[in-house]
């Protein structure tokens, strides 16, 4: 009898121990929201790439994975209130080198070391970009009627000290033109130019793929420095004879103590997410290139790009 009892309570303890370990394993197991926070509106290029990323968090984890939009500042609101919440893996930020240029702008008082970088997702090449029926055909065309005409260019961008806004001024100040610089909310650029507020837009390609494809807008340029596999008919600005590659990259990160138990369960989600044909797929049509690194590699980046940035925006007269 006591045998029986013993077996049985032995079998309730190896049980209730193969039921924990899952518990262990993934530091997510009794968090049941993860809110991944995007810098830019709804519909911008960052918006649509995070909620596919979010989706494939969201299966890898079998946690609930939701996108909360908190645009301003040229992504300055959104830091400040990640870097804010319990470092415990639930509030993540879909940062970019805007972690860079709104410190350096002075628009935020804390710098990329006040998180945690998890990995990288996907980088994108901002373009220049014109409407279809737009007098230039060529960037030589845009940039020999802007020297030609000082400040008779106007230039959209997604705002003050944004990645486009200093990717638009580090191409035409140094080329000689005195283009008038527009900043707007993210998702008002496009609708910007198509509606003729603008002659022009320097932006990701996500917010204007769609509308390159249909015909409605020519890409110029795009300042990277080679040719984008989704764009293979859009020269580089480097090929047009002006030295400018500046990638824009994406990618995850959480306040700084964040348990590394928790990073490494998000860098995994993240790489199987980045790797699923799925996700290619999606990047491809939006014009984005699924380009994982992880957590040590992906810091290491930013703390170079960021050293970089600092020195372009001392020059172009941006940094504070």
């Amino acid at each position: 009898m006591y045998r029986i009892v013993g077996l049985l309570l032995g079998i309730l303890a190896l049980a209730g121990s193969a039921a924990a370990e899952p518990a262990r394993q993934n530091p997510f197991a009794n968090k049941p929201t993860i809110e991944i926070t995007v810098l830019f509106p709804a519909g911008s290029s960052a918006d649509i790439t995070a909620r596919l990323l979010a989706d494939g968090i969201s299966r890898e984890l079998g946690t609930n994975v939701i996108v909360v939009n908190r645009p301003g500042a040229g992504g300055a609101i959104g830091y400040r209130h990640v870097a804010g919440q319990k470092p415990d893996g639930t509030s993540l930020v879909w940062n970019s080198n805007s972690i860079s240029t709104t410190y350096h702008s002075g628009t935020l008082a804390f710098d990329y070391k006040s998180f945690v970088a998890v990995a990288q997702v996907l980088t994108e090449s901002p373009v220049v970009a014109v409407k279809s029926d737009a007098k230039w055909k060529t960037l030589k065309d845009l940039i020999a009627d802007g020297k030609a005409r000082p400040k008779a260019i106007t230039v959209g961008n997604s705002g003050v000290g944004s990645h486009t806004h200093i990717s638009s001024v580090a191409l035409f100040r140094p080329a000689g033109v005195q283009a008038v610089d527009v900043p707007f909310a993210a998702a008002q650029v496009v609708p910007s130019l198509l509606g003729g507020q603008v002659d022009a837009v320097v932006q990701l390609p996500a917010a204007l793929a769609q509308y390159h494809k249909s015909g409605q807008v020519r890409f110029l340029t795009a300042m990277v420095a080679s040719r984008d596999p989704a764009f293979p008919d859009v020269p580089t600005a480097r090929e047009e004879g002006f030295d400018v590659s500046l990638e824009a990259w994406r990618g995850i990160a959480v306040p700084v103590g964040t348990p590394a138990a928790t990073v490494s369960a998000l860098e995994l989600a993240i790489r199987n997410t980045v790797a699923s044909r799925e996700f290619i797929l999606a990047c491809e049509r939006l014009g984005a290139r699924p380009a994982f690194l992880p957590s040590g590699q992906f810091g290491a980046l930013i703390a170079k790009e960021d050293a970089m940035l600092a020195k372009l925006m001392d020059v172009i007269g941006l940094k504070k």
